[in-house]
């Protein structure tokens, strides 16, 4: 790994102390003795959901500082109508974009390697609607070679290095921002699998043992900070859709992303099954890679109703 390379995501790895703030009315509790990882559950009017959420989890301030260059990573690798799932809300992606910008990002960055044809992706998703102040924040779909970066995985045995997008390594910040969908190859797509469209050669994973090789990526991918768009979930026919969405008017944030995808699974069936962390196998993976926690009755879950 190049040394900014390695700079800038032990950079992107820092946490910083700070108190929750919580919005209007608190409806569950913390669990057990907040010994375990902070999950932040927002429910309701779409217009507030992202902000909520980071406020449970310590306020977007922990997150991001004055003068940060931020990546955002939404999913929009699929040219799908918005309403159909498979596509993280571009509602959503400008409240986060906002927030970074309130607290003081010089750049956002909204950025995903598209599987569709990108320009097709972009218009589909709306995801331009996001950019809301042109001068602080661009879109970027990286579709060369030359915009990645080899970066070698420590420990890893799927995966020896992985070439990541450059934008992704002179970040200051990652956010990762998925929707909640299903997933033919892995069960469900949330924010480890998402990670997926930050590197040049999906098809690679695909060749390894694919849960593995997912698990490993966050080895390398490190966001501050993950926040699930279940505004609505595409709970089958994904990843591209088709399929069955259900409206959940919920997003998802916390710093453990393991503990984000655990939680954001059982928020309602897929493929008519209720899962759990341990039923998707590249969860399951990462967390045995001690990368985060799995089990969601050790986790200090707080919800909150917008």
């Amino acid at each position: 790994m190049s040394d900014i390379s390695r700079r800038d995501f032990i950079k992107a790895g820092l946490g910083f102390a700070a108190a929750a703030v919580l919005p209007k009315r608190l409806l569950g509790q913390e669990a057990g003795a907040a010994a375990g990882p902070a999950i932040g559950v927002a429910r309701g009017n779409k217009t507030e959901l992202v902000k909520a959420a980071v406020d449970l989890v310590g306020g977007i301030g922990k997150f991001v500082s004055q003068g940060d260059r931020v990546c955002i990573k939404p999913n929009i690798s699929f040219a799908a109508n918005v309403e159909c799932g498979a596509t993280t809300s571009v509602g959503i992606t400008r409240q986060l974009v906002e927030l970074c910008l309130e607290a003081g990002a010089a750049k956002v960055i909204i950025l995903d390697h598209t599987i569709a044809d990108a320009g097709l992706c972009v218009e589909k998703s709306g995801i331009r609607d996001a950019v809301a102040d042109p001068k602080r924040v661009s879109l970027l779909t990286p579709d060369q070679e030359r915009l990645f970066a080899e970066v070698e995985v420590p420990n890893g045995t799927e995966l020896s290095s992985v070439k990541v997008a450059k934008a992704v390594l002179s970040a200051d910040k990652l956010i990762n921002l998925p929707t909640a969908k299903s997933h033919s190859a892995t069960g469900v797509s949330l924010g480890i699998k998402g990670l997926m469209g930050l590197v040049w050669d999906r098809g690679f994973l695909h060749r390894k043992d694919l849960h593995k090789a997912i698990a490993e990526l966050p080895l390398v991918i490190k966001p501050v900070l993950t926040v699930v768009d279940a505004t609505r979930a595409l709970t089958s026919g994904g990843p591209g859709g088709p399929g069955k969405t259900v409206e959940l008017n919920t997003v998802v944030a916390g710093i453990d992303m393991i503990a984000v995808d655990s939680y954001a699974v059982g928020l309602t069936p897929w493929y008519n099954r209720s899962f759990t962390g341990r039923s998707v196998k590249h969860i399951a993976a990462a967390a045995d890679l001690g990368l985060g926690e799995i089990d969601t009755a050790k986790m200090a879950v707080q919800e909150v109703k917008v």
